[in-house]
């Protein structure tokens, strides 16, 4: 499992002496590895759905992709990146997706 490092010209200016820094500095490193996280739920469960071509068991998987994807947008807004455009094509978030998210 690959962890996310911060670029070392940003890690050596949070990286100081005082705790503030310290914990700052660790809260940033958790908040990106737990986005790294549930970015790959959201391929795993967008895989599962791609994967499942429908009939039994497929409101399952559209639901579990849904969840995850609405999971992922929220952990991002509470971070301060509110921009879903990109993820929305990076990802290839289908349009039955959206739709259980509410969008048009």
């Amino acid at each position: 499992m690959s962890s996310f490092r911060l670029p070392q010209n940003l890690s050596a200016r949070l990286k100081s002496d005082t705790g503030e820094s310290v914990l700052h500095y660790e809260l940033m490193e958790e908040q990106a590895q737990s986005l790294g996280r549930a970015g790959r739920k959201v391929e795993a469960a967008l895989a599962a759905l791609r994967d499942h071509p429908g009939g039994e068991g497929r409101p399952e998987t559209l639901k579990a992709a849904a969840d995850a994807v609405w999971s992922f947008f929220v952990q991002r807004e509470v971070m301060g990146l509110r921009n879903r455009a990109d993820l929305i094509a990076q990802y290839d978030i289908p349009r039955e997706v959206l739709v259980r998210l509410g969008a048009r």
